[in-house]
């Protein structure tokens, strides 16, 4: 067994941590694909556990729903479905989300000795051709964190399936988080809340501001397997013309030097980010991104 002082990882599973390589190219690209982390038994039991919720299930529910929560609910009709802390209400999607191997992993690539749980929302794409709301236009996840002191947060998108691009797989823009934003362009507005021309130019300005081509690469993703992104890095998703739902979790992570700050948009207003309603306070009245009935922590080393 390989020991940390609160995790384990067995010698088959350390075979399965990035290499020196990995960790680098993922430094040079901003995205990383993993090998085989979750067994097909644990993908079917998320499955599983993701049908419970979509009919009702949950062990506990959110003492408040912030404004911005994204919480699909079956009278929003058949559109893309996003369930924002899951992780929070289903006990099964825990567990499983909640294996040292990915928090291991994730610790690996971002170079941190702890990582944590940051917000979980489960994904669901249906199989209507052209359905407006399955596509995912560019975006940096970073620009809703502003309110973390960490540059080093990522996301691990895992679906509950092969996913290809026929599914509509996330798709990174090779090498973006090394970019430099374009001046004067702080919105921490969701991207479902934006234009997707809007968007889509943005896109191509920051290349251009930063001497750089739109390097789009759509990840192939075998069922058991998923990605990790930088949260600098522009990523989104095309349409799902496969016949079937995709499915899957965005889990996003942070180190455990994150914290709270302060961050005003350029008028001066307030940024609130949803945990900042949810999760207690420190000793100092400020949001504790380390609660650990939010937040817990994945691994330790």
């Amino acid at each position: 067994m390989t020991t940390t002082s609160h995790f384990t990882l067995t010698d088959g599973e350390t075979d399965l941590l990035p290499s020196d390589d990995d960790v680098k190219g993922y430094a040079e690209h901003g995205w990383y694909l993993s090998q085989k982390l979750f067994s097909d038994d644990e993908i079917d039991a998320l499955v599983a556990a993701s049908d419970r919720f979509y009919d009702g299930q949950r062990d506990r529910q959110l003492p408040v729903r912030p404004p911005n929560l994204a919480y699909w609910e079956p009278s929003h009709g058949q559109i893309q479905r996003h369930n924002d802390y899951v992780h929070y209400e289903s006990d099964d999607i825990a567990r499983i989300l909640r294996k040292p191997l990915l928090g291991a992993v994730a610790a690996r690539l971002a170079q941190a000795t702890q990582i944590r749980a940051f917000q979980a929302t489960m994904i669901y794409k249906p199989p209507i051709s052209g359905e407006a709301s399955n596509l995912v236009p560019w975006h940096i996840d970073r620009h809703y964190w502003q309110i973390c002191t960490s540059e080093k947060m990522l996301t691990a998108f895992i679906p509950f399936h092969d996913c290809g691009v026929e599914m509509g797989t996330i798709t990174m823009i090779d090498g973006s988080h090394r970019w430099a934003e374009i001046p004067g362009d702080d919105s921490t507005r969701h991207f479902a809340q934006r234009d997707r021309d809007e968007l889509e130019d943005l896109l191509h300005r920051t290349a251009e501001f930063n001497g750089s081509q739109v390097n789009p690469i759509p990840l192939v993703i075998p069922k058991g397997h998923m990605s990790f992104h930088h949260c600098r890095v522009y990523h989104g998703s095309g349409h799902n013309r496969s016949g079937q739902p995709r499915r899957a979790i965005s889990f996003h992570l942070q180190d455990g030097e994150n914290q709270w700050r302060a961050y005003r948009k350029a008028d001066g207003q307030q940024v609130v980010y949803n945990h900042d309603l949810l999760v207690r306070q420190t000793a100092e009245g400020t949001p504790d991104y380390a609660d650990p009935d939010f937040c817990p922590v994945l691994w330790q080393s």
